[in-house]
């Protein structure tokens, strides 16, 4: 179980390893992007920093909603309505709880994709971090289903995770500013499905 002292930590860890990666996913945006992913991601989460002292004591679905929206007023780009409808679903699926377990996260975590989804218009196998996202899900609710403990079904989603990540060099992306190179972008790892794996490695290091 985690509660909403925890939640709060969690996030936390997932900016700080995204300020830590910030360089090499504004390096991986470079070549199909705008150069500014990490950039973005690092600056919308030292804003999110900020602001959860405002929601010490809330519940998790508070937590994440202020999250989400403190993301999608800060990072510029797909990136911001993206991660910020991710986490403000998340956080609707936890409306009202002080603590959640792993059936509640699968439950927030496939609402986050479908945000996603539906807010960029998009699928697996389109370079997106749908293409993380997706799989890390299945690996974990096999995983769970298998009666797998907690360590063990995080390390799955985050292994699924890394591996979708990389899949996303052999694909020519169909949404996004990625979408405008075509094919130049084959051999190039999407930055937003590399951003949401160090998230979930992030998240997978503090849940236990």
């Amino acid at each position: 179980m985690t509660d909403s002292t925890k939640t709060a930590e969690i996030i936390g860890s997932v900016g700080k390893v995204i300020e830590e990666q910030k360089e090499y996913l504004t390096e991986l945006d470079r070549p199909i992007g705008d150069s500014d992913h990490g950039i973005n991601m690092a600056r919308g989460f030292a804003a999110v920093e900020k602001k959860l002292p405002t929601v010490a004591g809330k519940d998790i679905g508070t937590i994440l909603k202020t999250v989400g929206m403190t993301i999608v007023s800060t990072v510029g780009g797909a990136s911001g309505p993206l991660y910020g409808t991710a986490y403000m679903k998340a956080g609707a699926a936890a409306a009202g709880k002080t603590e959640i377990g792993m059936e509640d996260f699968l439950k927030m975590l496939g609402d986050a994709i479908d945000g996603v989804k539906m807010r960029g218009h998009s699928d697996v196998e389109e370079a997106t971090m749908l293409d993380a996202m997706v799989p890390s899900l299945n690996a974990m609710k096999e995983a769970f289903a298998a009666g797998k403990t907690t360590k063990e079904i995080l390390d799955a989603g985050v292994k699924a995770a890394w591996a979708g990540a990389e899949h996303t060099k052999g694909l020519v992306a169909t949404k996004g500013r990625a979408s405008y190179v075509g094919e130049r972008g084959l051999g190039h790892q999407d930055p937003g499905a590399t951003s949401y794996a160090y998230t979930l490695q992030a998240i997978a290091s503090n849940y236990c």
